[in-house]
């Protein structure tokens, strides 16, 4: 009988154990985020690096934001200096770099933060209340940038291609925010 109990609880043991996989826990923190699927697909490529790890699945998360906002501001960056831009074109892209700035800057300065909430009590609260915040004002940074392409005074394909941009780097941000806010809640 107690082989029986034995095999039994072996044989469960493997099955927690091959269904407990990298990928299904992002798929599992990601199912609470605002855009789950562009989570899932975004953090599946690091499952190698993020395994079971709440903190290293938030870190790449932040991580990828940041690098998708540092990708969006060289674009915008070079679209700011086209030629033949309309006064109202050029004033929209001048600020929007500037949020977008302000947006990498919030973000790298919460990935140095994240590093320091690996330890717990007061200090971990202090420290991962510092990222939230910036990451949350990061958020509020890449809406006013879409916010100022707004109307019919700005269209055209650049509109809609930096527009489009800021979209994904703001779901991206908002999926890490979520992420970051689970991982608090957890601790």
């Amino acid at each position: 009988m107690a082989t029986k109990f034995t095999l039994v609880f072996l044989f469960l043991t493997l099955l927690s154990i091959a269904t407990s996989t990298p990928t299904n826990f992002i798929k599992s923190s990601c199912s609470t985020t605002s855009y789950p699927t562009l989570c899932v697909e975004s953090l599946s490529v690091y499952a190698t690096t993020i395994q079971q790890d709440p903190h290293q699945l938030v870190q790449t998360a932040l991580s990828l934001s940041l690098n998708k906002t540092q990708s969006t501001k060289g674009f915008v960056t070079k679209c700011k200096s086209f030629k033949g831009l309309k006064p109202r074109e050029y004033a929209a892209l001048h600020d929007c770099v500037e949020e977008i700035t302000d947006s990498v800057d919030r973000l790298s300065r919460s990935l140095k933060e994240l590093k320091l909430c690996k330890i717990q009590g007061e200090d971990f609260s202090w420290h991962i209340s510092n990222v939230e915040t910036w990451v949350s004002s990061a958020l509020t940074d890449e809406s006013t940038c879409s916010d100022g392409f707004g109307g019919k005074a700005l269209d055209g394909r650049m509109k809609a291609s930096i527009r489009s941009r800021m979209v994904n780097v703001a779901q991206v941000t908002s999926n890490a925010l979520s992420l970051i806010n689970q991982y608090a809640t957890k601790h």
